[in-house]
């Protein structure tokens, strides 16, 4: 089989959320770059939420779309996530974007990330990782971003 290249998106606003981030980059098998780290206000939550930290991790793997979204799980699964609500605060958060040119469509899988596109907090840090993909800047979404890079 031959490497993909993909892309997963992380955050964290619960706990340490550099210590969480950089325990997930650590546990993603075939990782050849990571973003720079941004942080951003809540969006989709309640407007109290805390800050975000945020990036994306580009991949060169043999694992597809479905293994991808197992190591997304178990990430979060060992940051002891607990989905309370939608977009709610979080220790940890791992979604898949791409998979080389794979498109799914199913309940517990979309791919590419439906909502990516609309998002500055996971289109920059994607433009760090891979201008072509990211060609010119993205919306504003009302997000204003500092880098903070992860140490």
């Amino acid at each position: 089989m031959t490497a993909t290249r993909a892309f997963l998106a992380l955050g964290s606003n619960l706990g340490d959320r550099a210590a969480h981030l950089r325990t997930a980059v650590a546990g993603i098998p075939d990782v050849i770059a990571v973003s720079a780290v941004y942080e951003t206000g809540a969006v989709g939550g309640d407007h109290g939420d805390p800050p975000y930290l945020n990036a994306v991790v580009e991949l060169s793997t043999e694992l597809g779309p479905r293994d991808l979204l197992e190591v997304c799980r178990r990430l979060e699964a060992e940051a002891r996530r607990v989905r309370t609500r939608r977009w709610g605060p979080r220790t940890l958060d791992v979604d898949v974007l791409l998979v080389g040119d794979a498109v799914i469509d199913e309940p517990d899988l979309q791919v590419p990330h439906p909502r990516m596109w609309e998002r500055a907090f996971v289109l920059i840090p994607l433009r760090d990782l891979a201008p072509d993909l990211v060609p010119s800047p993205p919306p504003p979404d009302g997000v204003a971003l500092t880098d903070i890079r992860l140490r």
